[in-house]
């Protein structure tokens, strides 16, 4: 891969695809205009992320040339400059921005909020165990937020809480497998877990995104007009069944997302979530299931 894309780590860019949650689950990806702006979204954020990374390597690239992995980054390894690296991440970010400004106010206002956030994270709560995770999760609600900022929809809070509560499964397995790969040598926020504390951690996070998604797909606005989403509910409780299978067993010093891509029961999963998910939206009445009963609030 080219150091310049490298430096962009455009494997990362899997975790942006919740921005099409939202014209999934509103069934808007039947209307050219939903499509085109959620797919500028789409490319909006992975472009702004691209810049953090950047910036990031050329900040870090003294300390990572120590770390095992790291050190082969392109600003650590010497294929890029730091000036260059930062050249790069001004030009890369203008681009997303400009997309974000394009699409309109308010995905503009959410990437400048995700930014922020990037630099709360990295100069304050990174450092910080629990709350290093928590803001990593609100980074993926953010993401699932665009999505909707971007087609003027709303998005249910079931759906933000599972989408929370998965990121919080990921970002806990990350630390866990830092932990059992370095120790605590590899950034300063593991000195203040332990192997015992994350494996309870997952375990939370994965029942808070199993329930709050099986309340998203029977109980939810969204689950009244199509009661069909219930069948996507298995298919997500075997997917975080199977994450916990692998990353607590003998794979569970690699990085979360390589377990997710890298595995095939893992990446069907995936797929038949998303096919199950549009079929479900497009749908009708699903015979013999009735429609959940909205109760008008008090």
């Amino acid at each position: 891969m080219p150091p310049a894309l490298a430096l962009l780590r455009p494997k990362q860019w899997t975790k942006n695809l919740l921005v099409f949650a939202a014209i999934i689950f509103t069934a808007r990806f039947g209307e050219q205009d939903s499509v085109i702006k959620t797919l500028a979204a789409f490319f909006a954020i992975c472009l702004v992320s691209s810049a953090v990374y950047a910036v990031n390597d050329a900040l870090d690239a003294e300390k990572d040339k120590s770390h095992h992995k790291k050190k082969n980054r392109p600003v650590a390894a010497g294929k890029i400059s730091q000036t260059n690296a930062f050249i790069i991440a001004v030009i890369v970010l203008a681009v997303g921005l400009g997309i974000g400004a394009w699409v309109g106010q308010m995905l503009l206002s959410g990437l400048t909020v995700y930014l922020i956030l990037q630099v709360i994270y990295n100069v304050f709560t990174k450092n910080q165990p629990i709350l290093d995770v928590f803001t990593i999760a609100a980074g993926f609600v953010l993401r699932a937020g665009l999505g909707a900022a971007a087609i003027d929809a709303t998005i249910s809070g079931w759906l933000l809480f599972c989408t929370g509560s998965l990121a919080l499964l990921l970002g806990f397995g990350k630390r866990r497998s830092e932990l059992l790969s370095n120790g605590t040598e590899s950034r300063p926020a593991l000195e203040g877990y332990t192997e015992k504390t994350l494996d309870g951690l997952v375990i939370v996070s994965s029942a808070l995104a199993g329930i709050s998604y099986g309340i998203y797909a029977l109980q939810s606005p969204t689950a009244s007009v199509h009661p069909g989403l219930i069948f996507t509910a298995p298919i997500v409780l075997f997917g975080i069944a199977r994450y916990l299978l692998l990353s607590m067993g003998d794979r569970g010093a690699e990085e979360p997302e390589n377990i997710v891509l890298k595995d095939g029961p893992m990446i069907v999963t995936l797929i038949l979530f998303a096919a199950v998910a549009v079929y479900a939206m497009s749908a009708g009445p699903v015979p013999l299931l009735a429609a959940p009963v909205q109760q008008p609030l008090p």
